[in-house]
């Protein structure tokens, strides 16, 4: 993963066969974390997702919007020590509304469709991540840092 174009492939399919991430917001200065459905925009610029409004997650968006999503493919075994890819994304969440809204949701239900009632209802919010930087782990230890420009 020397440069740029291959570390966005090697992103690109990570997140191609990954459903569900980790999303980690911050709950009165303690980190809190949940797993997410989530999809990703072809420029790795936005990743989405959809909760309900009820939620401490969302609660805790409307209070603090910087967070991180945690994507990866480990297997739960010793393998993973030099197989396994884990992905961080930081940046900020906000809802999204309108057509920008419409637009991300037929993206999402791609690759969600079993969401399709949950996404729809008037209690679910759906929230872009605005991606200022991915860390890429893998080998155990080798990181390497994609900033994405606005």
């Amino acid at each position: 993963m020397k440069d740029i174009s291959q570390l966005k492939t090697t992103i690109k399919e990570l997140f191609d066969t990954q459903r569900l991430a980790v999303l980690s917001t911050n709950d009165k200065d303690r980190p809190y974390s949940n797993l997410v459905a989530f999809s990703a925009s072809e420029d790795l610029k936005t990743l989405v997702f959809a909760t309900t409004r009820s939620t401490r997650k969302y609660s805790n968006l409307t209070t603090e919007s910087r967070v991180s999503l945690l994507i990866d493919n480990r297997s739960n075994t010793v393998s993973d020590f030099i197989q396994a890819i884990a992905i961080t994304a930081t940046g900020t969440a906000t809802e999204v509304k309108g057509e920008e809204k419409d637009h991300l949701l037929k993206h999402y239900l791609v690759k969600h469709g079993t969401l399709k009632d949950f996404v729809q209802s008037p209690t679910c919010a759906l929230l872009k991540i605005m991606v200022d930087a991915y860390y890429v782990v893998n080998r155990f230890q080798n990181v390497q840092e994609l900033h994405i420009k606005p």
